[in-house]
């Protein structure tokens, strides 16, 4: 394996939908998810991507965000690693990355929500020092 790991150029965003098609299980069409990337690339959003060589195997979004209790923070989201490249080390040399890039950023925390049926990234979070602080809560405002 030839890895690395760089920032996403925001012009380059709609490259990383095929990962975010498989992240998501295709539960949420493509249409949707590239609207949404494109609106998220304008924001305090960037994404990380991990490469084999030229071949783009894993995805990380961040948000950065200047939180009251926290003070500049970077929040990981969708973090996402091809199935045939998981359980060989490359999600804890992603966050080293990401938590790196973060403090030259000025972060000086990071914060994350899981799926609380996710039980392998809440072992994985714990072990790269993540602590459960709270809940995560959801509403949706439109009806259905």
């Amino acid at each position: 394996m030839n890895i690395s790991i760089k920032i996403l150029p925001k012009d380059q965003i709609l490259s990383i939908i095929p990962l975010m098609m498989e992240y998501t299980e295709n539960k949420i069409d493509q249409v949707v998810l590239e609207e949404r990337f494109q609106e998220m690339a304008a924001q305090n959003y960037e994404c990380a991507v991990l490469y084999d060589e030229d071949k783009l195997i894993g995805i990380a979004g961040m948000w950065f965000m200047t939180r009251h209790y926290a003070g500049k923070s970077m929040e990981p989201d969708h973090v996402y690693i091809t199935k045939k490249y998981q359980r060989k080390g490359l999600g804890k040399q992603f966050f080293k990355w990401m938590h790196e890039y973060a403090i030259s950023k000025g972060c000086n925390s990071s914060e994350l929500n899981t799926y609380v049926e996710n039980y392998p990234s809440h072992k994985f979070y714990y072990n790269e020092g993540y602590e459960i602080y709270g809940y995560h809560f959801y509403k949706n405002l439109k009806s259905k």
